[in-house]
């Protein structure tokens, strides 16, 4: 029982910890990456979907993103999804390829963006800590059914801190690194 508890724990922090790096990857930093488009669905024959399945999207140049739909027909849809979207970027499409030029970033900007970046930072410290908190408390629960030693309770509740811990120090490091990123352009 205490096993699937802290297995539970670690698929739910590891969950949280690749939500985090999508959204990270996602952000605005300056320079071109395909993952920044990775929110973005356009409707295709009446079904939204992802710009990476309608089209091939590469970087010719650091701050160029290059979008190239497998199906020409395609290509006002997608313009127009990225015109909806919160990238802030107007697209220039030539009637084959529709290019991205990413703008330099301001201090403030960046400044802004830092601060997006801590924030969802501490929303997924906050998650880890939440998944915690319901681990310790089904433990707690095992304890009064008194199915397991007072030893076991303690050794579970140390390893879910260690977790705990664990993923809040990637958190950081992750944090830091995007941090960095944004204001070293």
């Amino acid at each position: 029982m205490i096993k699937d508890i802290l297995k539970s724990a670690d698929e739910r922090m590891n969950k949280t910890i690749s939500v985090l790096k999508n959204e990270l990857a996602s952000m605005k930093a300056g320079r071109a990456t395909p993952a920044m488009l990775d929110r973005i669905e356009a409707e295709y024959y009446g079904a939204m979907t992802p710009l990476n399945q309608l089209a091939n999207i590469s970087v010719p140049e650091s701050r160029i993103l290059a979008i190239q739909p497998w199906d020409r027909s395609s290509i006002k849809a997608i313009e127009k999804a990225i015109l909806k979207s919160d990238l802030g970027i107007n697209p220039s499409n030539d009637g084959e390829v529709i290019r991205l030029i990413i703008p330099e970033l301001t201090e403030e900007t960046r400044k802004n963006i830092v601060k997006n970046v801590k924030k969802l930072g501490e929303d997924s410290k906050v998650a880890i800590r939440g998944i915690r908190r319901d681990c310790n408390e089904k433990i707690k629960a095992l304890k009064k059914e008194s199915e397991v030693s007072e030893d076991e309770i303690k050794k579970a509740e140390d390893d879910i801190q260690k977790k705990t811990d664990n993923f809040i120090k990637e958190i950081d490091k992750m944090v830091e690194v995007k941090e960095k990123e944004i204001m070293s352009i």
